[in-house]
């Protein structure tokens, strides 16, 4: 039998129009999963989530001026915005016939023990970086310069920021963690590139804390990073962020 391929007004079902035929030769629909597809819809996911968040945290590290007190408003705004930002990476995720726990979001009494391993390794890292990070500053500088507290960003917090500093956790490592970092290491291969990027994403939008606050915070998210990698497992990396941001919260009242 011969392999040569039949023209296309031979394989073409009945009843096609030339313009048809002609129309689906041309401009073929693109594969859900190509390569080129997944890059845009991972920079889209992160410019929408995370762009204004860094815009804001440029500004402030640049100004330092505060930004308006976490009072209902905003409130109300961050956490439309940070379930806007989760439905898009849903569709995303079902457009390509994947759910949440297929980039590591499970439950399971053992997601809670590793989520508390998580977060005490991750303070002792935060710990441990930022004195290195002080004392390098301090070598070179001969001086420390801090950014803003989080008095001075957050300002008052009203009991209706709860909802966002709740789901805050699932916000952000949900995208820059689980989703981006899975999405790097199918396209290039590199599990040390999605470490990388992930630390510097995620570390990008916390600049507002000063460079020094920024770089201690890597070694964090970090930890964080790594624990993903290995394990897959989205659970516990959102556990621990949640420890840290209602022990945030509980600071700021």
């Amino acid at each position: 039998m011969s392999d040569q391929v039949l023209p296309i007004a031979e394989t073409a079902p009945c009843g096609s129009s030339p313009a048809e035929i002609a129309s689906s030769e041309i401009a073929p629909s693109p594969p859900t999963g190509s390569k080129r597809l997944r890059w845009f819809e991972l920079s889209l996911v992160l410019s929408i989530a995370f762009g204004e968040s860094l815009a804001t945290s440029l500004f402030l590290h640049a100004n330092g001026k505060p930004v308006a007190n976490l009072g209902s408003y905003s409130s109300v705004m961050g956490l439309l915005h940070e379930t806007a930002a989760l439905l898009l990476l849903g569709y995303i995720l079902y457009r390509r016939r994947l759910r949440l726990r297929d980039i590591g979001l499970r439950w399971s009494f053992r997601d809670l023990w590793s989520g508390l391993v998580v977060t005490v390794v991750s303070f002792v890292a935060y710990a441990v970086g930022h004195f290195l990070v002080h004392l390098v500053h301090h070598a070179i500088f001969g001086s420390a310069t801090n950014g803003l507290t989080a008095h001075q960003v957050f300002g008052y917090v009203s009991y209706s920021a709860v909802p966002v500093f709740l789901l805050n956790p699932f916000f952000e490592e949900l995208i820059v963690r689980a989703y981006l970092m899975s999405e790097i290491k199918d396209l290039t291969g590199s599990w040390l590139l999605s470490i990388v990027v992930s630390v510097a994403v995620q570390s990008s939008y916390h600049i507002y804390y000063g460079w020094q606050g920024a770089l201690s915070l890597a070694f964090q998210f970090l930890v964080f990073s790594i624990y993903y990698a290995r394990s897959r497992r989205a659970t516990p990396v959102i556990i621990a962020h949640e420890v840290f941001d209602i022990a945030g919260l509980i600071q700021l009242w």
